[in-house]
């Protein structure tokens, strides 16, 4: 269930990215396995392309030699949704935090480990 959860945030973080600079899917793999996501090529290029086709992101392909390569970028849609996101993502986090603060010392005063 936990997977499941987390997943959702996936196209968020991405979105994040995109709205700071141009990324491209290898990239972005990389980048969530660093924050312990463990997303491949087939889930990861299927999410890019649902969010372009939703106006999230939009694409430029670039050739290097041989290697067409394509760059997603955050469309001002995706940007607006960034910024709605980070507001409700900051109040749950604070939230949650405020839980976390309040069970431990609950804990502390009935004795038990926290």
């Amino acid at each position: 269930m936990t997977t499941e959860l987390l997943s959702g945030l996936i196209p968020l973080h991405i979105l994040h990215h995109a709205a700071q600079e141009d990324i491209y899917g290898q990239w972005m793999i990389e980048e969530l396995r660093h924050h312990g996501y463990r997303i491949g090529p087939g889930t990861l290029y299927p999410m890019l392309h649902r969010l372009e086709e939703r106006g999230y992101l939009q694409v430029r392909e670039e050739r290097n030699g041989r290697t067409m390569r394509r760059y997603y970028r955050a469309t001002a849609k995706g940007k607006a949704a960034v910024t709605t996101a980070r507001h409700h993502v900051a109040e749950l986090f604070g939230e949650m935090a405020d839980a976390d603060i309040k069970n431990k010392r609950t804990g502390a005063r009935r004795g038990r480990k926290t």
